[in-house]
């Protein structure tokens, strides 16, 4: 069992950065993918990154990529999303994730509880 709670967030005008952090319970923490979603009013939700259970390998959905950075830290359980450059389009409720399998598509077993991100124009 994984619980994740979530932290950072928040209003922020476009250009701005933010940070989300995940930070899970468990000691197999490090055994475990981690992947950032979000889901903004009336969409399905949507892969924003992810990260592999060493750090290794991650990837970033198009919209996102070369502006969200995801990283890892296993000896503190915590896995980041930095969001820079951001845009009126990335406001969404954000949600990170935990599964043995990396995937880009929402099907990972444990959920954080989400946290919005607001953009404003």
């Amino acid at each position: 069992q994984v619980q994740l709670v979530q932290s950072g967030g928040g209003l922020v005008q476009a250009g701005g950065s933010l940070r989300l952090s995940c930070a899970a319970s468990g000691r197999t923490f490090s055994t475990y993918a981690m992947g950032w979603f979000r889901q903004a009013p009336g969409k399905e939700r949507e892969f924003v990154a992810a990260i592999s259970w060493s750090g290794a390998l991650t990837y970033y959905a198009d919209s996102v990529k070369g502006r969200f950075t995801i990283s890892r830290d296993n000896a503190k359980n915590t896995v980041y999303l930095q969001m820079n450059s951001l845009k009126p389009e990335d406001t969404a409720v954000y949600y990170c994730a935990a599964d043995t399998l990396l995937a880009t598509i929402p099907k990972y077993k444990y959920w954080g509880q989400g946290t919005q991100v607001t953009v404003s124009s």
